[in-house]
């Protein structure tokens, strides 16, 4: 769908734009015959303090360098957008992830569950608001309104590190920040259901500048304002993640689940099937894929055409564990603040949440007008 003639970085761009409504995905089940998604079918558990998780793939453009603050989302230039994906999927589950976002006016740290007919569940924090964070979720890529969003106050978000978590069954989504529920969307409350997300979904973790000098007005006021360079780098660290699959229940799998194979084009859980058997599509046979990857700073370039809501283009070929690599040394620039103080001033809100919520609209609408020009 993308041109080949783009830059890594235009497309990394686009990608990131859309993380508040995603609009692109290579294979959509709903509208034609797509690759099965492979399945985590158990629980997998990430320390980035230890390096490279193998259960990732790191998005083209992407050079991360790992700390004891974990994996270092680095952001230098307007055009840079560090992002890394899972190659498999969870039906249901729970992700808990220790994040510290970044701070910066513009600068957006965000954690994404998304599915390839473009469900979505999100966590947004926005570097110029030191105070809270945001949620929000979609179904089906449906924009037609923006009044999904919440905001959750959180002591220091860009200065030190909490768990954000999401426990996501047929029932119900509930977003958690160390252990404590800040919201809950039940299936009923979600149009009947008709809007709540319930398709196999991939765990995307990243980066992004909002606040981009050709970016819409809506767009950075959403962010809380330009982005001035002068203070750059802007880090990012996440810790440590930990992805449970729940594999079409509402409880942790046992394992021997191989892949989710959508069975017609409703989009319900219910038309979704589990298989253990070998990968197939859903209509068709799969395009097999490889990925490879090199060690030091987690560069990864993909070949290949499965990995589908991604920016990278290829589905790993690891086991369902976690895997750590030798921890890169950081530069001395990728440190985390000094005992990661709270700044002595906090914004109550980064940009009222009028504007923020007229911002998010446009946002979204920002995502779909970069994705057209960058086609």
């Amino acid at each position: 769908m993308f041109s080949k003639a783009l830059s890594t970085a235009a497309v990394a761009l686009a990608a990131s734009t859309l993380v508040s409504a995603q609009t692109f995905t290579e294979c959509n089940p709903l509208k034609q015959s797509c690759p099965a998604d492979p399945a985590f079918g158990s629980k997998v558990t990430c320390d980035f303090t230890q390096g490279q998780c193998g259960a990732f793939t790191v998005a083209d453009g992407t050079s991360l360098q790992y700390n004891g603050n974990g994996a270092v989302f680095k952001i230098q230039t307007e055009s840079d957008a560090p992002t890394i994906h899972t190659g498999k999927y969870i039906f249901f589950g729970r992700i808990d992830v220790e994040v510290q976002a970044a701070a910066g006016q513009g600068i957006v740290t965000s954690a994404v569950l998304q599915s390839d007919d473009l469900d979505e569940i999100d966590w947004e924090w926005v570097g110029g608001d030191n105070a809270q964070v945001q949620t929000n979720y979609f179904s089906k890529g449906d924009t037609s309104t923006y009044d999904r969003g919440a905001y959750h106050p959180v002591s220091n978000p860009t200065g030190s590190f909490h768990t954000y978590s999401v426990e996501w069954t047929s029932q119900a989504i509930v977003w958690l920040i160390d252990g404590a529920a800040v919201r809950t969307l039940t299936y009923a409350a979600a149009k009947g259901g008709s809007s709540f997300p319930q398709t196999p979904m991939q765990v995307k973790l990243g980066t992004w500048v909002a606040g981009r000098k050709d970016a819409p007005v809506g767009t950075v006021q959403w962010a809380g304002g330009y982005t001035d360079f002068s203070k750059a780098p802007f880090l990012g660290y996440y810790k440590s993640i930990a992805i449970t699959d729940y594999a079409g229940q509402d409880k942790p799998a046992n394992g021997g689940v191989k892949e989710y194979i959508y069975g017609d084009q409703t989009g319900t859980y219910r038309s979704i099937k589990t298989s253990s058997g070998a990968q197939s599509s859903t209509q068709g046979s799969q395009t097999s894929t490889k990925a490879s990857q090199t060690t030091g700073t987690g560069a990864s370039t993909a070949t290949g055409t499965g990995s589908k809501t991604t920016l990278t283009t290829a589905v790993p070929t690891g086991s369902n564990s976690s895997s750590t690599a030798t921890p890169t040394t950081a530069s001395p620039n990728t440190s985390a603040p000094s005992g990661s103080s709270k700044p002595s001033t906090v914004p109550g809100s980064g940009a009222p949440h009028g504007a923020a919520a007229i911002g998010s609209v446009l946002l979204a609408g920002a995502g779909v007008m970069v994705a057209q020009l960058l086609l």
